[in-house]
């Protein structure tokens, strides 16, 4: 099960951290208490979005931010999504330490 988002509140301060104050992905996890490895997601996200400046755009509400952070998957039939290669499942699990949970992570 994914980790719940955080607040807006929270994205926000993150993001002001990191793009008015120029604070490094270690400290900002250690000010706000979260992993790395999650100030590093929501950077990533952020880049893609195109928020690369602080302050934001002031028309850029919390919804509208969610939005360009977390945008929705595309919607495709069930015949276009990629199949996986079942026989590539098989050799792999005869591995040692592979399991079908590592795989569908993969």
């Amino acid at each position: 099960m994914p980790a719940p988002r955080l607040l807006m509140r929270h994205l926000r301060d993150l993001l002001r951290l990191r793009l008015a104050n120029g604070l490094s992905q270690e400290a900002i996890a250690r000010s706000l208490g979260l992993g790395q490895g999650t100030v590093s997601n929501y950077f990533r996200r952020a880049r893609r979005a195109g928020l690369t400046a602080w302050p934001l755009p002031e028309d850029l509400d919390d919804a509208r931010l969610e939005v360009l952070l977390f945008p929705s998957p595309p919607d495709l039939p069930a015949d276009e999504r990629p199949r996986p290669d079942w026989g590539e499942v098989h050799r792999e699990l005869r591995r040692p330490d592979v399991t079908l949970t590592l795989l569908w992570e993969e």
